[in-house]
C-alpha cells in the first residue's frame, strides 16, 4: 500500500495532513478511541488492509500512529451528528438497500409527509395508538439502519420499540381517558426522543416527528413509503 504522495510532510503547509496519504485531509474521520485523524477514503482502506491479514474476522484496528485498538471510524459530522464504519462491517455482507439510500436521503432532506393538525390530534384523541401497529418494529429497523448506515441495530431497535410498546401499554392500563390528548402526545415524544437522542443526536426530533407520523397514518411500510416518495416527486415538481 502506498502511504506518500510526492509531496513530503514537511512541504506541506496550513493544517495538518492526512497521515496516510500525506496530503490535506479530506473527509475527516477520526478512530473512536485515541482520535487521531485521517482521510475518510484512507483510513477505511487502511483498516481493510489490516483486516485482510488476519484469518478470522477483526474487531478493532490498531491506529496507524499510536498502535491504540479502535473499534469504529467516525466520520461525516457536521456538529449535530455522525456516522461511525465499524471494523467489523467489512466482514458482514452488505444488505443495506436502495430503500435504505431514499431513507436516508428523505431525512436530509426537508421534505415531509403531508398531514394536518387534525389528523395527528384525532389519533391521540381517540387513543388509535391502543391499535398495535404490526409494521412498526420493521419500519423502526430499516429506519435505525438508514440512519447510522449499519447493519446491526438490533440493541437499538429492541430499545426504541420497547419503550413505544411499554408506553402505550401504560396507557391502555392506567385507563387515562381524561387526560388531554395534547399531554399524552408531548409525553410520547418526549419519551421517545430521550430513548432515541444517544444513538440519533441531531437528527432525533426529525426522527420523533417521523414515528408519530408512521403510526398516525397507520400504514404498512411500503404504502408509507409511496406517499413519501409522492411528496419527493411533488416537491421536485414544484421547484421547477
Amino acid at each position: 500500500m502506498k502511504m506518500a504522495s510526492s509531496c513530503s510532510s514537511k512541504d506541506h503547509k496550513g493544517p495538518d495532513p492526512c497521515p496516510i496519504c500525506l496530503e490535506p485531509v479530506k473527509e475527516e474521520a477520526y478512530l473512536d478511541r485515541c482520535f487521531h485523524s485521517f482521510c475518510y477514503p484512507c483510513i477505511v482502506r487502511w483498516s481493510s488492509v489490516v483486516t485482510k491479514k488476519h484469518s478470522q474476522p477483526q474487531s478493532s484496528i490498531a491506529c496507524p500512529l499510536c498502535k491504540t485498538e479502535n473499534f469504529s471510524i467516525v466520520h461525516g459530522f457536521n456538529g449535530e451528528y455522525f456516522l461511525q464504519h465499524y471494523v467489523s462491517q467489512g466482514h458482514r455482507t452488505n444488505s443495506l438497500s436502495s430503500a435504505h439510500d431514499f431513507r436516508l436521503q428523505w431525512y436530509n432532506s426537508d421534505a415531509r409527509v403531508p398531514s394536518n393538525a387534525s389528523d395527528i390530534h384525532l389519533y391521540w384523541k381517540r387513543r388509535r395508538y391502543l391499535r398495535r401497529n404490526i409494521w412498526l418494529e420493521s419500519w423502526l429497523r430499516r429506519e435505525i439502519q438508514a440512519l447510522t448506515q449499519d447493519e446491526d441495530v438490533e440493541v437499538i431497535v429492541h430499545h426504541l420499540h420497547g419503550a413505544i410498546e411499554t408506553f402505550f401499554r401504560r396507557q391502555e392500563q392506567e385507563g387515562m381517558k381524561d387526560t388531554m390528548p395534547e399531554a399524552i402526545r408531548k409525553a410520547f415524544r418526549g419519551l421517545l426522543s430521550d430513548a432515541a437522542s444517544a444513538f440519533l443526536l441531531g437528527r432525533t426530533e426529525r426522527f420523533v416527528d417521523e414515528v408519530e407520523m408512521f403510526l398516525v397514518r397507520g400504514l404498512n411500510i411500503d404504502a408509507y413509503d409511496a406517499i413519501c416518495m409522492q411528496s419527493v416527486a411533488g416537491t421536485s415538481t414544484s421547484a421547477e
